[in-house]
C-alpha cells in the first residue's frame, strides 16, 4: 500500500485496536497468478508476542486451498472514508478523499477441529454476550453446530508486515483542517459523519 509520510501509522497498539474495532476484512491471494478475495468477519488474536488473524469460510469457497500456495496472504481492514472538496480550502487545491485502512500480510493455515471451535466460541462471545437470549456456543444445538462444522474451514494467518494508513487532512493547515470537520459534520453521510469524529479525536491541538 503507498503511504505518504503524512498518513503512516507506526503506533501497533493503536493499529490492531482499529482492526478489533474494524474487524469485517477481506483476504486476498492469488489463484494461478489472478487475485481472488472473500470478504468476512475477522478476529485479531495475540499467542505470547505473536499476532494471529483468524476466520472461516464456506467449504465450497476455493480460495482457502490457496493458502498452500500462496506464500503471503494479505488482510484488508477499512474504516469510514470521506470525500474531501477543495471549496473547504483556504487557497485553491483539488478535491481528496480521507479514510483509514490497514493491511497485514502473513501465512495461513487451516485451523483442526477443536480449534475452529474454539475460534467460533470466541467469535459469539463476542458479538453476542451484551445481547438478550445470546446465541452463544454452548446454547447451540450440538446436531446444528455439527452440521455447521462440516460446511467451514478454519484458518489462522501470523501476522508477519503490518501497514496503515490514516488519510486525515494531516498535511493541511489548521484552519482548513478545522474547516474540514465542520463541512463533514454538516454532511448526510454517515462516513462524512465518522470521518469528522475520528479528525476531532486527532487534532494536532487535542
Amino acid at each position: 500500500m503507498y503511504i505518504p509520510k503524512y498518513f503512516k501509522v507506526k503506533n501497533v497498539d493503536e493499529i490492531f485496536g482499529f482492526v478489533q474495532k474494524n474487524s469485517f476484512g477481506t483476504i486476498v491471494t492469488t489463484k494461478q497468478g489472478k487475485p481472488i478475495a472473500t470478504h468476512l468477519p475477522l478476529q485479531l488474536i495475540k499467542e505470547k508476542d505473536t499476532y494471529f488473524i483468524t476466520g472461516h469460510m464456506a467449504y465450497g469457497n476455493s480460495q482457502w486451498r490457496t493458502f498452500e500456495t500462496c506464500e503471503d496472504v494479505l488482510v484488508m481492514f477499512q474504516g469510514p472514508h470521506a470525500y474531501i472538496s477543495s471549496s473547504w480550502y483556504d487557497e485553491e487545491n483539488v478535491p481528496t478523499w480521507n479514510y483509514q485502512a490497514v493491511h497485514l500480510y502473513g501465512m495461513a493455515s487451516i485451523l483442526d477441529e477443536e480449534e475452529i471451535k474454539q475460534d467460533l466460541t470466541m467469535l459469539l462471545q463476542k458479538y453476542e454476550k451484551h445481547r438478550d437470549n445470546p446465541a452463544l456456543w454452548d446454547k447451540l444445538s450440538p446436531l446444528l453446530l455439527e452440521k455447521e462444522l462440516k460446511g467451514i474451514v478454519g484458518f489462522k494467518i501470523q501476522v508477519q508486515e503490518v501497514q496503515a494508513a490514516y488519510k486525515l487532512s494531516q498535511n493541511r493547515n489548521e484552519q482548513d483542517y478545522r474547516n474540514i470537520i465542520d463541512k463533514l459534520s454538516e454532511e448526510d453521510d454517515f462516513n462524512s459523519l465518522q470521518i469528522a469524529e475520528v479528525m476531532k479525536k486527532r487534532e494536532p491541538s487535542s
